[in-house]
């Protein structure tokens, strides 16, 4: 988590050393008669600060393996912290928009920074490029694009296989906050419309105060007792560490399921053996074989030290994007017009395999099921089927 800083920091490095300069603003949008720049928010701080690191990892792999440029031309890059919740998101936000001018902001690890930043950026008609969570709550998508997914896609994507594969009712609980309800209330429509049952009391989601929830085993006692077949859960980051470690600790020999970010990226080390067996839905694993993630992932390997994950490629994809739509923005590129070129881009070729942005302006994409167990003599998230593609 402390190294976040100097990942972030190492592409204003890269951008001074050419001698680049800021940006103007102009009613247009943001713009820029020499480097553009760009705004880079992902949480250096909280419980997704290893989320941010491994973003700002992918995202640095881009430029370091593309000169440092992007459709041709040299950026600046500025950051700011999303920080744990919507305020310090805000605040993140307004600093890269103002203070900084950029003339597009990537980032935000959780649904709620994205939602506070897509406003404030929208109006100022400068693209938000997210690669984490999208809250169903936003309306006015128009300069807003994710090259993640939309929060309640990975729920809907498992749902119709745990209905058919689980002998008996499933319990649901996640954190009380606005990517929990999203990220299960996706799995548990799907899951009912299918004629599924929840285990939970009164067939109601159980929530657990966010952020502050760090002692889950009171809430796994009650699933003891629910007559539960198998748990769905969402969390990430710290909290996805403990709660995986207590629910072994718990004695709860059902079937553990997740949105893939149970055990996605540095999480899955923290939690050693107790996530062993564990399964989860995600929209890349390390060891898919199509031609970009055979080159991408030995890179990002060699480069990180460690696997690449969902997070790092989510940051590589908002690099490529930029890459492709400020090549086709024109001589002069602002927010405006590099807002036109993403609207006009086609097949994006990433390491979780070609994708296209649908209608909400996140990816049409496959969905996988995981198992995390041992593959060679590493543990790791291992695709055991493809659940589904879905389209927005």
């Amino acid at each position: 988590m402390k190294h976040l800083p100097r990942l972030l920091a190492a592409a204003v490095l890269l951008a001074a050393a050419t001698g680049c300069s800021g940006s103007s603003l102009d009613t247009g949008g943001q713009t820029t008669a020499g480097p553009l720049t760009i705004g880079l928010m992902w949480p250096a701080s909280g419980p997704y600060a290893a989320i941010g690191k491994d973003q700002a990892a992918g995202w640095q792999l881009y430029l370091d393996t593309h000169g440092g440029r992007l459709g041709g031309r040299t950026v600046t890059t500025v950051t700011a912290d999303e920080g744990a919740n919507q305020a310090s998101a805000l605040t993140a936000a307004k600093k890269l928009l103002d203070a900084d001018r950029a003339t597009v902001i990537v980032g935000t690890a959780s649904a709620d920074a994205a939602a506070a930043v897509a406003t404030p950026a929208t109006a100022k008609k400068v693209p938000f490029i997210g690669t984490g969570g999208r809250p169903s709550t936003l309306t006015d998508i128009s300069y807003t694009w994710h090259t993640s997914w939309l929060s309640r896609e990975m729920g809907q994507a498992v749902a119709a296989h745990l209905k058919n594969t689980v002998d008996g009712p499933v319990y649901v609980i996640g954190p009380d906050y606005q990517g929990g309800y999203d990220q299960l209330g996706g799995f548990t429509d799907a899951f009912q419309q299918a004629g599924g049952e929840l285990a939970n009391p009164g067939g109601k989601t159980t929530w657990t105060p966010w952020p502050g929830t760090t002692n889950f085993l009171p809430y796994l006692n009650k699933v003891k007792d629910s007559g539960a077949k198998a748990v769905y859960t969402f969390y990430a980051g710290t909290a996805a560490v403990d709660f995986v470690k207590q629910y072994e600790q718990s004695g709860l020999t059902i079937p553990l399921y997740g949105a893939g970010f149970l055990t996605e990226g540095a999480v899955l080390g923290a939690q050693k053996e107790a996530a062993d067996g564990v399964y989860t839905v995600m929209n890349y694993a390390p060891n898919l074989d199509n031609p970009a993630n055979r080159t991408f992932a030995p890179a990002y390997q060699d480069k990180a030290g460690a696997p690449p994950n969902i997070y790092s490629v989510t940051g590589w994809d908002a690099a490529l994007l930029l890459d492709k739509a400020i090549a086709a923005a024109g001589d002069n590129p602002t927010g405006e017009s590099i807002n036109n070129a993403i609207a006009a881009l086609g097949t994006v070729d990433s390491p979780r395999g070609e994708w296209r942005f649908g209608s909400q302006h996140s990816p049409n994409q496959a969905y996988y099921l995981r198992q995390v167990r041992n593959d060679g003599r590493t543990q790791a998230n291992v695709v055991t089927q493809t659940l589904t593609t879905l389209t927005n």
